[in-house]
């Protein structure tokens, strides 16, 4: 992975790039046949931000991520995607641009004939301008990233489900994408191998701070990913003191029926005053 950007290269961007966000969804509603899924919801992720979907199964959640890719197109309203418009967008320049964005599956979407070497590499391998050198230089850096790479040469069969996601995690980072799309990165594991996979989501937040939306069922998850940081000296997830917020942006979004109903940061949640909110997040 390469380094966080230094102070110069910071220095070097605009304000404009620095402050206009990566995704922003406008007006959009999307139906399928005649069940309304999304309503003129608006929402912007700003650059290094993560936010954390959340919403009971039906509200939307998963499609907001297809919308942001383009796999699906919404049936009204606008969504920018690093500056592009993309409901206006050809399926041939779509590709390049999700070239620039990181996806990890619900279920990790692993190819079972692969090794994990294979797997990684997979998106790299694609773009011929790599060298083979390169390609192995970065798939072991990312797999060393989710320590994990002792098993560069292991099937998907011979992981366990944590692993697996582990990997899915290295092989959406191996790009060194703008943004990262999680779909219930917990999903289906046990609370220890959860917190595991929380601690390197923490890890690509707060290191290389990269832009993210993270859709998920489990509200712990994003409760400790708001009040925990990466401490880079002792190589571990720790907790902010009481009240404090981490270097990086972390807020929440929560569907309802199709709309948004709250969209700010932990704080925010937990002083407000909306009966469903308490009860959903009590």
């Amino acid at each position: 992975m390469a380094a966080p950007p230094t102070a110069v290269e910071n220095r070097l961007r605009t304000t404009e790039q620095i402050q206009s966000p990566v995704i922003a969804f406008e007006d959009v509603s999307i139906a399928f046949e005649a069940n309304s899924v999304l309503e003129d919801i608006s929402f912007h992720l700003n650059r290094g931000e993560t936010k954390a979907i959340f919403g009971i199964a039906g509200s939307g959640k998963s499609t907001i991520l297809k919308l942001a890719m383009g796999l699906v197109k919404p049936d009204s309203g606008r969504i920018d995607v690093l500056g592009n418009d993309i409901t206006q967008m050809r399926e041939e320049d779509l590709f390049e641009l999700r070239r620039q964005i990181g996806m990890v599956f619900q279920e990790s979407a692993l190819f079972d004939s692969l090794t994990v070497r294979e797997n990684v590499a997979f998106r790299l391998m694609e773009e011929h301008q790599i060298s083979e050198e390169e390609i192995e230089r970065r798939v072991r850096e990312s797999l060393r990233f989710v320590e994990l790479e002792r098993t560069v040469d292991m099937f998907p069969s011979e992981l366990s489900g944590g692993m697996r996601r582990r990997v899915a995690i290295a092989r959406a980072i191996v790009t060194r994408p703008e943004i990262l799309l999680y779909d219930s990165p917990t999903g289906g594991l046990d609370p220890v191998t959860s917190t595991t996979i929380i601690e390197l989501i923490v890890k690509q937040r707060d290191v290389y701070k990269t832009s993210s939306l993270l859709v998920s069922h489990r509200l712990q998850d994003a409760f400790v990913m708001a009040s925990h940081y990466f401490d880079r000296d002792k190589g571990r997830m720790l907790p902010l003191p009481p009240g404090a917020r981490g270097d990086v942006p972390m807020t929440f979004l929560i569907l309802r029926q199709g709309k948004i109903i709250f969209d700010g940061d932990i704080h925010e949640l937990a002083h407000s005053k909306d009966e469903y909110i308490r009860e959903y997040i009590s």
